[in-house]
């Protein structure tokens, strides 16, 4: 069944289901900006994640544009 996984130029992020959270986890994390503080998950490698658990909310401005970045670091290749 695998991991749901979001690409354009390479992955942008996979999604994980657990028992207590969904978890995005960004490919190229340590590459982007976060202004608005997303990422709430230690850095692994190069990769960074967001950890949402029930009742937590998610700014659909903030995601998007975290998304644009990450599209926009796959784009210009190689970090």
């Amino acid at each position: 069944l695998g991991v749901p996984t979001w690409s354009r130029g390479g992955i942008i992020c996979t999604g994980e289901s657990y028992k207590d959270k969904v978890k995005l986890t960004f490919m190229r994390g340590r590459d982007l900006d976060d202004p608005d503080g997303l990422f709430n998950v230690p850095a692994i490698g190069v990769r960074r994640a967001v950890d949402l658990r029930d009742g937590d909310t998610l700014g659909t401005v903030a995601l998007r544009a975290l998304i644009r970045r990450a599209v926009a670091a796959n784009l210009t290749g190689p970090s």
